[in-house]
């Protein structure tokens, strides 16, 4: 388990670089690194091609904004292929009803801010516009520390998922 984590640290790292070079893969040249969690303008609605197939569109930074559900309840995801897991701020965890105690950050990542404690968990399901994921290891970081929630590779290495001109499709 402290080898996952261990990965999981050095994924959240290059989950940094990540955005900003599959950014310069497009047309349009790489913008600075985003530091807020909501972007300036409103990011672009994920466009349905079929039930089991959805594509985002990059916003404005290169980044890919997407609404979900987690268990049924609603919430902002930012697409990140460099994250091994899902990640959650605490306080949409708490929206969730996972209330992890001090006791449980037992795993370590690295972030922008530095090394931080993160509690792993298990998510019964998450769902991105009827692509359902079951059984979804994630981490809960504390709200300092994550600008917005992360969908990482714990959901998305189980969809087929492409990423071309600035449009980013998932398949299930």
């Amino acid at each position: 388990m402290k080898h996952i984590i261990y990965i999981a640290a050095v994924a959240m790292v290059i989950a940094g670089i990540v955005p900003r070079v599959m950014s310069s893969v497009g047309t349009e040249p790489a913008s600075a690194k985003v530091t807020s969690a909501r972007p300036a303008q409103p990011a672009p609605r994920p466009q349905a091609s079929n039930d089991r197939s959805i594509t985002l569109l990059a916003d404005r930074g290169g980044h890919f904004q997407v609404e979900g559900d987690i268990d049924g309840k609603r919430m902002d995801f930012l697409v990140d292929t460099g994250a091994t897991v899902v990640a959650l701020r605490a306080r949409d965890a708490a929206a969730l009803g996972i209330h992890p105690s001090p006791r449980d950050y037992t795993g370590r990542t690295a972030t922008a801010n530095g090394v931080i404690a993160v509690a792993p968990v298990r998510l019964s399901s998450v769902e991105i516009r009827g692509i359902r994921v079951y059984d979804v290891q994630a981490v809960v970081i504390p709200d300092a520390s994550l600008g917005s929630n992360l969908l990482g590779m714990s959901f998305l290495s189980r969809v087929k998922f492409q990423m071309q001109n600035g449009r980013l499709t998932l398949e299930q």
